[in-house]
């Protein structure tokens, strides 16, 4: 049976460049606090991005967006959510070297392992993206003494009970 640790932090934020700023720090401050061997900037950037573009392109006056992020084995999954899935997301545009926006996608694209967009429950749509690392190995301390390696603990302290006859 797969009992892998899943991790998940959520949250509503506000669809004003505010509540990006606030996606940002508080994905930084998450993939620290779950000490997450891959470099939090990274993650950083990638919410940047995505959550320009729910503030941007995907606000409804009165309507905030979703920052989710999750752990599960060696994959951090950054998701964000608002509520215009009527507006789909094309893809990675190629703006030319003086247009001042369009690169958002490309850099999620470039930073990410994988990215994608969910169509949600009308009239949302989720745009997510995957990290990849290598998780740390479980310390020994978390194993069940039952399942320790033997003579791998330290020998027993304390009186030595002789055997009742």
């Amino acid at each position: 049976m797969n009992q892998e640790t899943v991790r998940s932090f959520s949250l509503l934020l506000s669809a004003t460049p505010r509540g990006a700023r606030l996606a940002r720090r508080f994905t930084t401050e998450q993939v620290r606090a779950w000490g997450l061997p891959l470099d939090p900037d990274r993650a950083e950037h990638i919410v940047a991005e995505l959550a320009a573009n729910a503030v941007t392109h995907g606000r409804v006056p009165g309507r905030d967006f979703r920052l989710t992020l999750y752990v599960i084995g060696g994959t951090l999954r950054i998701e964000v959510t608002d509520t215009r899935g009527d507006r789909r997301t094309l893809g990675p545009q190629h703006p030319g070297p003086a247009d001042e926006s369009g690169r958002g996608l490309v850099i999620v694209e470039a930073l990410s392992d994988r990215w994608g967009v969910t169509p949600g429950r009308p009239p949302r749509k989720t745009v997510w993206a995957e990290l990849n690392f290598v998780p740390h190995p479980a310390p020994a301390s978390a194993l069940t003494p039952a399942l320790k390696p033997a003579g791998s603990g330290p020998a027993p302290t304390g009186p030595r009970i002789p055997p009742s006859r």
